[in-house]
């Protein structure tokens, strides 16, 4: 089984806070299970890749079923949606950085394009 398979049958651990983010070794290496668009922000808190879309309809379509990802792991990622573009972008805001959580929503979400 492949490391993205591995996180795509995953589920989120509930964080309260209380636990330290990632480390940066720990996210390079969550990191490589993902599609390679995936990109860290400049500060390394958040994770986050755009999605390019050839209608309005199928951009709904997906923001919907990242919404159900969302709510099926209740680990809720910020989206920005325009005509044919959605960027999701994900982080732990009870630790103020990434988590497993982030990479295991962000996996099932590369599964949605496969």
């Amino acid at each position: 089984m492949s490391d993205a398979e591995n996180l795509q049958k995953k589920r989120c651990k509930p964080c309260e806070g209380g636990v330290p983010a990632l480390d940066p070794a720990a996210v390079a290496e969550l990191r490589r299970a993902l599609h390679p668009d995936w990109t860290l922000s400049a500060d390394g808190k958040w994770l986050l890749r755009h999605f390019a879309f050839d209608s309005y309809a199928r951009t709904l379509a997906f923001v919907n079923a990242v919404g159900w990802i969302a709510e099926s792991e209740n680990h809720h990622p910020d989206l920005e949606v325009v005509w044919g573009k959605c960027t999701v972008k994900w982080s732990t805001h009870a630790v103020d950085g990434l988590t497993e959580n982030d990479f295991i929503c962000a996996a099932k979400v590369d599964q949605l394009l496969n």
